[in-house]
């Protein structure tokens, strides 16, 4: 999965948010196993980014709620 732009999140809906969010959270959690397992090497880069995306849908949806 791509990082996620602000642009971009902010152009989904709340419904959209959550799905995308549960996906990211399912894909760190695989690498988070795999880095516990000592089975992750290539995509040891990859885990900052997805929490930083789960970061920002978060705050977009934080935005919402505000609204």
């Amino acid at each position: 999965m791509a990082r996620i732009k602000m642009k971009t999140v902010k152009a989904l809906n709340e419904k959209d948010l959550y799905d995308r969010m549960q996906q990211t959270r399912g894909e760190l959690r695989k690498l988070k196993t795999e880095a516990a397992k000592g089975t992750l090497r290539k995509e040891s880069g990859k885990m900052k980014p997805l929490r930083r995306d789960i970061a920002r849908i978060l705050t977009r949806l934080s935005e919402l709620k505000k609204q």
